[in-house]
């Protein structure tokens, strides 16, 4: 292989992942767009009292229902240390 390939093949091989990396780099720019969308759109509903109050009861009845699990496996530890 000569100097002139070498450099050639090495130029070749930089513009190409300069090419991937603005790909990379365009796809994870257009995510944290939409990530900071929506995180302003969620904002701006929690201005609004019925948004509020329906994020509210649904954060409440899953935390009921991981609190009712954790009992349940509490009750059946309980149990099998009795036997």
């Amino acid at each position: 292989m000569s100097i002139k390939e070498f450099f050639k093949n090495a130029f070749n091989d930089m513009k190409e992942d300069a090419k991937a990396q603005h790909e990379l780099d365009k796809a994870q720019f257009n995510a944290v767009k939409a990530e900071s969308k929506a995180q302003w759109e969620e904002a701006k509903a929690m201005g609004r009292p019925e948004t509020r109050k329906a994020m509210m009861k649904d954060i409440r009845q899953t935390q009921i229902k991981e609190a009712n699990e954790r009992t349940l496996l509490a009750q059946e530890r309980i149990e099998k240390t009795k036997k």
